[in-house]
């Protein structure tokens, strides 16, 4: 429970005077004394804080209790009167907790009040937590767990939150998220790069409660997450960028270059434009995934209408071998007009485990193979690469568990082939490694929701999923203002319904 910071009986500009002439006078005793300057750091910021609750609790003095009159009339025309006791409020501040007292209307005592005249005018939020302080919170959240941050914030303000509150702040926030990505503009098409690219991936997010088990089950040693464990969120990328090309050789010498060894190319490579990610864990009411599929690309497919809409750039798909979306893909993306292409590293790790079924992996053997056939791949002969293997099993007598390993790659590459010609691909300066969503799942999921030990409910993982494609995107500071914009449109629609002034600010 947080104390609450008495609001001052007057307004008395000299004590606040006063408190800065005692930190002044701290400060000059500070250097005879030859304290250290950390401790006359903190003693100056604890000051500081000290002044500042007391300004801010003149502020609120100032504002009165909001009394406009025994009677007024709201915008609709219903008549409402003043309730006879005032009606205490709390807000927590980055300053603290303090009590406010409001003038209050409604038709009497017990029955819903209808108009708050101080909130209205102060625009404060719906809960006592003040946006300053949920900006803070969360702004923190996106990278640290939720008691982190209590804990955090508990040491510079000096004042305690429960996890709870932390919690329920940023599921609220999360609700404005779908709307801030609805009001978001195309980016500059002067700015944009020639080619559009949209990428897609799943990564798995642990669940709590998601299939109970016995104690005993957790102590089975196995490797990598317990089978049933987590949930796969999707995660989508949309950019721009201009060709990079590049010849197979030059392909096969940054991927075989010994360590140590550097290249140092002509050409610089080109930057992503306006990377925009997006990342969904919902689910239907049969608990399937496709709500994420549906809504993870029609967003990429809106990106392509909006971002090429004549279809003069070159629209392509670059994604791993998984067969539910490419099929995504194909739904959405439609018109022949998408180039779709394989991403090249995962393709290089079934050349591996292919080559590991001849010989071991650290074998001179195993790397002659996957370096002969990288440059078959590269060059667009994945149809030589599929009949070597084929050769290989028949002619080495290859059987067993050996030989289905062997088998799915081929199956791999026949599916997949025409999305591999890498050749053509890399003439015309496309790109054909997925490093993109790589980075994104990795930095949006796994960075911050696979932490040791944590567990997620299935809404609250989707939630801050949101929120952390939006602190990734460098949008933040942007979807905090478009927030307090909107609560305070749904909270005091008749005083927002003609703000010239939020309008131009949130335009600008």
């Amino acid at each position: 429970m947080n104390i609450l910071v008495p609001l001052p009986n007057k307004v008395n500009g000299e004590d606040l005077l006063g408190q800065a002439r005692e930190m002044i006078i701290m400060v000059e005793q500070a250097a005879q004394n030859g304290l250290p300057a950390h401790k006359v750091e903190e003693s100056i910021f604890r000051s500081i804080l000290e002044m500042g609750r007391y300004a801010f609790g003149m502020f609120f003095h100032l504002c009165g209790t909001g009394d406009e009159g025994k009677n007024i009339i709201l915008q609709e025309g219903h008549t409402v009167h003043r309730l006879d006791n005032l009606h205490k409020r709390e807000y927590l501040s980055v300053f603290g907790c303090y009590a406010i007292n409001r003038s209050v209307y409604g038709t009497r005592e017990g029955q819903k009040i209808e108009h708050v005249p101080l909130d209205a005018r102060l625009e404060l939020p719906e809960s006592k937590f003040s946006y300053l302080l949920q900006d803070w919170d969360q702004s923190l959240v996106m990278e640290e767990p939720f008691a982190k941050v209590n804990s955090t914030i508990k040491k510079i303000l000096g004042f305690p939150q429960s996890v709870n509150s932390l919690e329920r702040s940023n599921r609220k926030i999360s609700t404005s998220v779908q709307a801030y990505w609805g009001s978001q503009a195309s980016p500059p098409a002067a700015q944009e790069g020639s080619l559009m690219i949209c990428q897609a991936d799943g990564k798995g997010v642990p669940i709590r409660g998601t299939i109970p088990a016995p104690p005993i089950e957790d102590l089975q040693g196995s490797k990598g997450p317990k089978p049933g464990r987590k949930k796969m969120a999707l995660v989508g990328a949309a950019y721009t960028i201009d060709p990079h090309k590049r010849s197979p050789e030059e392909v096969m010498e940054s991927l075989f270059r010994k360590p140590g060894e550097y290249s140092n190319p002509l050409i610089p490579r080109p930057e992503p434009q306006f990377k925009r990610i997006r990342a969904s864990l919902i689910r239907d009411a049969s608990g399937t995934s496709q709500p994420s599929y549906d809504e993870i690309f029609d967003w990429l497919a809106g990106e392509v209408t909006v971002r090429n809409p004549e279809h003069h750039k070159p629209t392509i798909l670059l994604m791993d071998g998984q067969d539910s979306l490419w099929k995504a893909g194909e739904k959405k993306l439609s018109g022949g007009e998408t180039i779709e292409i394989l991403d090249l590293i995962h393709v290089i790790s079934y050349v591996w485990k292919a080559a590991s079924q001849f010989h071991p992996t650290s074998s001179n053997q195993a790397f002659e193979i996957v370096e002969e056939h990288v440059s078959w791949i590269l060059s667009g002969d994945v149809a030589v690469v599929i009949t070597d293997l084929e050769l290989k099993i028949h002619f080495g007598k290859i059987k067993g568990k050996k030989r289905k390993e062997i088998e799915q790659v081929c199956r791999y590459f026949k599916n997949n082939c025409h999305r591999m010609a890498y050749g053509e691909y890399l003439a015309a300066g496309y790109p054909v490694a997925s490093g993109v969503i790589e980075g994104a799942c990795r930095n949006l999921v796994k960075d911050r929701m696979e932490r040791s030990g944590m567990r997620w409910v299935l809404n609250g993982a989707h939630s801050m999923l949101g929120l952390r494609c939006i602190h990734l995107n460098e949008d933040w500071d942007e979807f905090m203002q478009f927030r307090i914009h909107q609560e305070n449109k749904r909270l005091y629609p008749w005083r927002t319904a003609n703000d010239e002034d939020t309008s131009q600010e949130m335009a600008a």
